[in-house]
């Protein structure tokens, strides 16, 4: 009885240790704790991984959402802060409420990183390329300047991403272009934009579709991109890494 006392005991502990709840912070930042208690005005956790360190606690008004290791999730940013002893309730407008008087819920994040990959020009789009002799097949290289502008409770978030590149590098070229997108990415990292695409000699519009991939707080996005004009399509891959840079 005592060796059965024991192994249940031991059993309770070893799952309560692999137990994890995923904090997110509003500023985007994902950390894999065990939350201890929520109060009106804080959180406060241990690390998974070192359980046996400091209780930390943080802000109530800096965490987005928690997700409890049994699946459950509990959204804490669109909560109003608690009211303090003695404060006076906030004044009632003096006018109609119009778009843009309510308070911000999100914050901007501005992520940036490398880009790379080529473009492939299809049809009219590579007669004319060789016309200028360049071959359809070009290299690309860049960097991308991402801004999340908001993300809803559900994961979905409204992007604005400015990636500048320079091809045709394996060729002895320098083709500069810049493409200026609006996008939404989903909760699982699925996204899609659209917008201009500038080169020297022409204006046209980029289509894209991808993923990002996120590990460690660095992401890692994959992204499929067509420009149609003169003809033809450029399509392009690109691949890169990113991280904040605020």
């Amino acid at each position: 009885m005592n060796r059965f006392l024991l192994f249940t005991l031991f059993s309770l502990l070893a799952s309560t240790a692999q137990a994890q709840d995923l904090l997110t912070k509003k500023n985007g930042d994902e950390v894999l704790v065990k939350v201890l208690e929520i109060t009106p005005l804080e959180v406060r956790y241990k690390r998974t991984d070192n359980l046996d360190g400091p209780l930390i606690t943080v802000r109530r008004s800096e965490v987005f959402m928690i997700r409890y290791a049994n699946g459950t999730k509990e959204v804490l940013g669109l909560s109003p802060a608690p009211a303090l002893p003695n404060t006076p309730p906030p004044a009632a407008p003096s006018g109609p409420t119009v778009p843009g008087d309510e308070e911000s819920a999100y914050n901007d994040v501005h992520l940036g990183g490398p880009r790379l990959g080529f473009t492939v020009l299809t049809a009219g789009a590579a007669t004319k390329a060789e016309e200028r002799n360049i071959k359809p097949f070009i290299t690309q290289f860049g960097w991308q300047f991402e801004t999340r502008v908001f993300r809803l409770p559900n994961g979905t978030a409204g992007l604005v991403e400015i990636v500048p590149l320079i091809g045709g590098l394996e060729q002895n070229k320098f083709i500069p272009s810049l493409n200026a997108l609006i996008g939404i990415r989903g909760p699982k990292g699925f996204e899609f934009g659209l917008g201009p695409n500038l080169t020297p000699i022409s204006a046209s519009i980029a289509l894209a579709v991808g993923t990002t991939y996120r590990t460690h707080g660095v992401n890692f996005p994959v992204n499929l991109a067509v420009v149609p004009g003169n003809g033809g399509a450029r399509i392009s891959l690109l691949v890169g890494f990113n991280s904040r840079r605020n």
